[in-house]
């Protein structure tokens, strides 16, 4: 509520003016008579350098305020999760800096944080999930953060009580640095269902060496802060986010891959089988190929080559060595 000064003036004629000030508007400027015969009300226009000296003036009087700036409150996008799941609620906040007040600074200092649902101020009897100044906090809600710029809320085991909208509040030494943020959080929570492997080839066939994504989601909604157990052909991986990343696929990761809840059976998910060929001449990547083909094309034809050059050597002794056998019988029969 915008609240109202009125500052009086008596003239000289023995009216009586009234000014209606607003801290954002000039609601009203008039004058009353002030003889007891005279109760009517009638509007009169002051001189305009009348009017500007006083806008002048009350602009010196409000400049005596203090000028707060809101606080900043970051929630996260709308969170979706499983009953009996474990979901985080990332936040941050940005408190008043010290400020003037009538040239006095005031320092704030956030002394009580608050998360409350379903609620758009968390003040008065409003039931909170989490008050920093109370010992009854319900366990399943875990304040992961602080009291100078971090609320990240955690919540565990989640119910279908907590289908709500959250929102956060700081309370500081000074009234007028408290502040809650009206649009929150909104959480939205599934009964457990039946999860489902998408994988980024629908095939399930692979060669030695390629790489897979595999994640692990629920049909009603997308949901990012999941626990899950991963495993293959019934034995549990290591892994227990969302997203299982494999690379350099070898032999030995062939199998039936399932996912669910971490200690939830009944949302495991049905098999997506995946075959990765067997290492050999088929399952090499093509420039190994190549490689290897272009040594064995050279290797032959450096073979063909000695064999042809060893070929041709042999021939040529033996016509020499034929000249040499017929030369010498000529010479045992010339002889006397």
């Amino acid at each position: 509520l915008v609240r109202t000064e009125r500052k009086k003036r008596k003239s000289e004629s023995g009216k009586r003016c009234f000014l209606s000030v607003s801290p954002l508007t000039l609601r009203s400027l008039f004058c009353q008579e002030s003889q007891p015969e005279e109760t009517g009300v009638r509007m009169a226009v002051w001189d305009k350098k009348i009017l500007w000296a006083v806008m002048v003036v009350l602009t010196g009087a409000l400049g005596q305020r203090v000028n707060y700036l809101y606080p900043v409150v970051n929630y996260p996008d709308p969170v979706c999760g499983i009953k009996g799941s474990t979901v985080t609620l990332p936040c941050s906040f940005t408190p008043l800096k010290p400020v003037s007040d009538n040239g006095r600074e005031v320092l704030i200092e956030i002394i009580r944080v608050i998360w409350c649902k379903n609620h758009e101020l968390c003040v008065f009897t409003t039931p909170s999930v989490y008050d920093s100044e109370s010992n009854n906090n319900d366990p399943r809600y875990r304040y992961l953060g602080d009291k100078k710029g971090n609320c990240t809320l955690q919540i565990s085991d989640l119910q279908k009580e907590d289908d709500a909208t959250f929102r956060f509040r700081m309370e500081a030494n000074d009234p007028r640095a408290s502040f809650t943020n009206q649009s929150g959080v909104r959480v939205t929570v599934v009964d457990p269902t039946q999860m489902k492997i998408r994988s980024s080839r629908d095939d399930g066939e692979f060669k030695r060496g390629e790489a897979v994504t595999l994640n692990c989601s629920a049909a009603t909604c997308t949901i990012h802060q999941l626990e899950v157990t991963w495993f293959r052909d019934g034995s549990a991986l290591s892994e227990t986010c969302p997203t299982l990343h494999l690379s350099t696929l070898t032999a030995k990761d062939s199998g039936n891959y399932t996912c669910g809840l971490k200690k939830n059976e009944r949302t495991l998910s049905v098999p997506y089988s995946m075959h990765v060929e067997e290492g050999g001449e088929g399952s090499l990547p093509l420039i190994v190929r190549l490689v290897v083909g272009g040594l064995l094309v050279l290797f032959a034809v450096i073979v063909v080559v000695c064999l042809i050059k060893r070929t041709a050597k042999k021939a040529e002794d033996s016509v020499i060595y034929s000249s040499g056998a017929i030369y010498s019988t000529g010479l045992r029969q010339t002889t006397p």
